[in-house]
């Protein structure tokens, strides 16, 4: 940040007016803002080592507990079943299209998924890949169950949380978006504090400035050493 400021100071100044606007108006608290921002950074679509640090550090500071970051962390790995969501209906799809079967299976016990939907998280967006290969599914999902059942975050934070995940720019998955601010809704969650999460997604733009800028100076120092 210091190079950036020698650079072009004007445009830093408004930069982090608009990034650290989050941090400053008081709708979400601030240890929230930094769970945040360690799922985005941590999250399988991104894995931004140093802004995961950075955002761990703050979190601490804030009071969050290695438990709650242990969380997010988890819920950063679990996202990455929007592989399924979007790859297995399209397999269903164009298999039926081809005309081409699965195999037959054997029925087999899936306490997980009972579970899920048992406690109401079940999504029917999951239904194409329980129905291709249930077993699996069941696996994935008794890693899930933790998080959903877990009393560690109200269920309104996990929404806001959720939708974090979903419309980070790394990501940008419109379904859980759409199904995870209708639930933050259901749960009280206000406009305001949606959008909240959506502007602190925002700012993990700044990411590219603190990536870049070092080496834009490193490889500049090089090249007029010549």
């Amino acid at each position: 940040m210091d190079q950036l400021q020698e650079w072009d100071p004007v445009w830093v100044e408004q930069y982090l007016n608009m990034t650290t606007n989050p941090w400053k108006n008081g709708i979400l608290d601030i240890k929230t803002i930094e769970l945040i921002c360690i799922g985005v950074n941590a999250a399988c679509t991104n894995l931004q080592a140093d802004g995961t640090r950075r955002h761990i550090r703050a979190a601490l500071e804030a009071g969050a507990t290695r438990d709650e970051i242990l969380m997010i962390l988890k819920m950063a790995s679990v996202m990455s079943i929007h592989s399924c969501s979007l790859g297995a209906p399209i397999l269903l799809e164009e298999a039926k299209a081809a005309g081409v079967e699965p195999m037959p299976k054997q029925a087999a016990a899936t306490p997980a998924c009972d579970q899920m939907k048992a406690i109401g998280q079940w999504n029917v967006a999951w239904d194409p890949f329980y129905e291709l290969d249930p077993v699996w599914t069941d696996q994935f999902m008794a890693t899930g169950i933790g998080i959903y059942a877990s009393q560690l975050f109200s269920p309104k934070l996990v929404e806001l949380l959720s939708i974090a995940f979903d419309a980070s720019i790394t990501h940008m998955y419109a379904p859980g978006t759409r199904r995870h601010i209708r639930a933050a809704l259901k749960l009280g969650a206000t406009m305001e504090e949606i959008m909240e999460v959506l502007k602190v997604c925002v700012a993990f733009g700044m990411e590219s400035c603190y990536l870049g800028v070092p080496i834009l100076a490193e490889e500049l120092a090089a090249f007029n050493d010549r």
